[in-house]
């Protein structure tokens, strides 16, 4: 690419499956389709008056081999002329209407320094979250509300207690809970915040709790604002059932400082097939990042949801590399995870990581508390390099996690 296009132009990365296209003159087509619709037969005068809007083909790579789906990677150049500068303008642009347009799947979208300027990306990000927690090295520990859904006030806070007691860093609400006359916004807050100081005083240990924003868009600052004036020092967001900008919206709101977490739900009626969507890398990592997010959570290669590995490590990659505009953002990989999995989360993550736990913490036999320490002291073994079932040995909250559970080395 040369440098004009870096300035002024963002580019898209797809992958078209067809047994007969010509992918060339596709490219060409989408070039001009997505941006001034046609091109042929414009009188000269009006295409020299249009060329600064039309789309460029940058690169056209078919794949052919015998026995395999034949497919073409097309990278695609569309002018910030002809957008605004925000998430939903740019994919409407590059991948609205050609999403119908048959087996074509968007790979990546790499920004322009003119678009890039737009947006400040994570608040806290990696560094700030671990600042906030005095944390500057290990790997974190969250756990989730689990069961959620008919438990009223007394009930939510003693769960939360309970893990607080187990040793983890963050608590969030499951993605699922709701604004309800059970517990209602600013009374849980206030009431798990106070379990929180509580666990405190007996753990020696700071913690965070990512409330769940919920709520009509249009009320969604006023809901962040009662939750952080209630005493919330985190806030959990639904990312793909709001949108991007929504979630940019609040990460550029000085009034909202606290670290957000980006949750998956929806996700995955968008990125799992090789023939549609948006990829995961570009989904759950560059564009989280770019909107804002500080954590985001996305299906692990070992769980109950599992995403191929390859994917995992192209995310977390997306959200740890080096920017010079752009903070890191903790990769959270989730769902099913158990202490045994702790030792190949941090051989493919590295300490750079949350592991992010529900029934691994509240299934654990001696219920959450004992569950949280088991993953601590699984997290503590690993850095020490020891194998599990050593440490299980003079650990008896590990050593139960694993009878249950089993443990991977």
């Amino acid at each position: 690419m040369n440098r004009n296009w870096k300035e002024n132009y963002c580019v898209a990365t797809y992958r078209l499956h067809d047994e007969k296209a010509d992918f060339e003159k596709k490219a060409q087509g989408i070039a001009v389709g997505l941006t001034v619709g046609s091109w042929t037969d414009l009188p000269q005068a009006q295409k020299a008056e249009m060329e600064k809007h039309l789309g460029q083909v940058v690169s056209v790579e078919v794949h052919d081999q015998p026995g395999k789906e034949r497919y073409a990677d097309i990278r695609i150049a569309y002018p910030d002329l002809n957008f605004s500068r925000d998430i939903p303008a740019l994919l409407v642009t590059a991948f609205g209407k050609l999403s119908m347009d048959g087996r074509i799947k968007l790979l990546d979208l790499e920004v322009s320094d003119r678009f890039r300027e737009g947006f400040n990306g994570p608040k806290f990000g990696l560094d700030g979250v671990r600042k906030l927690l005095g944390i500057p090295d290990r790997p974190l520990l969250m756990s989730i509300f689990k069961s959620v859904i008919g438990h009223n006030l007394p009930e939510l806070r003693e769960q939360f207690y309970q893990q607080a007691l187990g040793g983890v860093d963050l608590i969030k609400d499951d993605e699922i809970l709701f604004e309800n006359p059970l517990t209602p916004l600013e009374k849980r807050v206030r009431a798990c915040m106070e379990a929180a100081a509580e666990a405190e005083q007996k753990t020696g240990q700071k913690l965070l709790y990512a409330v769940n924003l919920t709520g009509p868009t249009s009320q969604l600052k006023q809901q962040a604002a009662k939750a952080i004036e209630a005493g919330a020092n985190a806030l959990l967001f639904n990312v793909l059932a709001y949108g991007f900008d929504v979630l940019h919206e609040l990460a550029q709101d000085p009034d909202i400082s606290v670290p957000i977490a980006a949750h998956p739900a929806v996700a995955g009626a968008l990125y799992p097939s090789p023939h549609y969507g948006i990829a995961a890398p570009l989904l759950l990592g560059k564009l989280m990042r770019l909107a804002g997010a500080d954590l985001v959570l996305f299906p692990s290669p070992y769980g109950s949801v599992v995403m191929p590995k390859e994917e995992n490590m192209a995310i977390k990659e997306a959200l740890l590399q080096p920017d010079e505009h752009l903070k890191r953002c903790f990769p959270v990989p989730s769902a099913g995870i158990h202490p045994g999995l702790v030792p190949w989360i941090l051989r493919d993550f590295g300490t750079e990581v949350i592991v992010n736990a529900g029934g691994g913490v509240h299934g654990h036999p001696g219920g959450a508390a004992a569950g949280g320490r088991a993953f601590r002291q699984a997290i503590d073994a690993v850095l020490r390099g020891e194998d599990l079932t050593q440490a299980a040995a003079s650990q008896p909250e590990l050593a139960e996690a694993i009878r249950l559970w089993g443990a991977k080395q």
